[in-house]
């Protein structure tokens, strides 16, 4: 993921005489897909936090409440720096990135909220859930 943000210049400057878009919007772009990457590179740092648990066998922890918190944050933040493109220039793939983000915000908000009712339960009773 760092990589591919590091060389974004480089292949936006290869794709641009291909992609008008590209050409004629060159710094926007690469400004929103910059922040996007590095959203997105923050967003798997938490879903790797949390696969940790899982592979630990004690994924009811406030620390993956935590991650899922942010993992949603950072994906309405996906959806809304996507949004603001939409006034650069238009795609259909554009759209389905907002919705697919959206949708992936929501799940994770609510998925911290029942793990945060996991961890109060598991915390009361003193048992593995």
């Amino acid at each position: 993921g760092i990589l591919v943000c590091m060389l974004l210049p480089f292949a936006m400057k290869a794709i641009a005489p291909y992609y008008d878009r590209f050409r004629q919007f060159y710094w926007q772009a690469m400004i929103l897909y910059l922040i996007n990457g590095i959203l997105a590179i923050l967003l798997i740092n938490e879903l790797r936090k949390v696969f940790k648990t899982v592979i630990d066998d004690d994924c009811f922890v406030v620390e993956n409440v935590i991650s899922l918190n942010k993992m949603g944050n950072f994906s309405f933040m996906i959806a809304a720096i996507s949004l603001i493109r939409l006034f650069v220039y238009i795609t259909i793939a554009i759209l389905v990135v907002i919705l697919v983000f959206v949708i992936a915000g929501l799940f994770s908000k609510v998925l911290s909220g029942v793990f945060a009712k996991a961890v109060t339960y598991k915390l009361e009773n003193n048992l593995t859930i």
